[in-house]
């Protein structure tokens, strides 16, 4: 009978064990936290080089819940002298606290040509678990087409991306816009050091 008992109470503390373990024991958010304004933790130094003049209003917004926290920012590039936006830069970062996000965002951002015509996807090493540069440049001359770029970055469970925008027209001010390879470069430098403010 003592026998008996012990082992319930043995089997009753192992069980104690099991379900006292938090939820969220085994959550690799890698030391990063969100921010409620991304913009005044994001570092976009390298684009600074390029647009001087200062966005005075950019637009932040933050979601925080139990599986998920989420923060994003706007930031509008403009060359010193622009009136208007010559360009747009869009920062996000997801903590998943519920779930590991790695296989969807391999399939996501690994396979982006095939669900977005046009884009190509580069590999990028020494950023996170996995990076990719995803990018549609339509420039054929610096009067016309669009330049898109995303730097996607997945660090644990913990998903960022930084992205870069710009239209151009005969009637755009941007007379001189940068390469692609250039905003490739600035992703990917901004991130890394965007990425290092963002952790504790």
């Amino acid at each position: 009978m003592w026998a008996v008992v012990g082992a319930v109470v043995a089997s009753a503390a192992w069980a104690a064990a099991v379900f006292l373990v938090p939820a969220g024991s085994d959550v690799d958010l890698r030391g990063y936290s969100a921010p409620v304004n991304l913009c005044n933790s994001t570092d976009y130094s390298s684009f600074r080089t390029e647009y001087a003049a200062n966005d005075s209003t950019p637009t932040h917004n933050s979601l925080g819940d139990d599986a998920l926290d989420e923060v994003l920012c706007n930031l509008s590039l403009k060359k010193t002298g622009s009136s208007y936006a010559d360009a747009y830069l869009y920062v996000e970062l997801d903590l998943h606290k519920k779930t590991d996000p790695g296989p969807e965002f391999t399939a996501t951002w690994k396979n982006y040509s095939e669900s977005h015509s046009g884009y190509d996807v580069e590999a990028v090493t020494g950023i996170g678990d996995e990076a990719y540069l995803v990018s549609d440049d339509t420039t054929s001359s610096s009067s016309s087409g669009s330049l898109y770029a995303t730097l996607a970055v997945r660090d644990g469970w913990v998903t960022y991306t930084m992205s870069y925008s710009a239209y151009y027209s005969s009637y755009s001010n941007d007379k001189d816009p940068p390469t692609l390879a250039e905003v490739s470069g600035w992703l990917k430098t901004d991130s890394r050091a965007t990425l290092a403010e963002l952790k504790d």
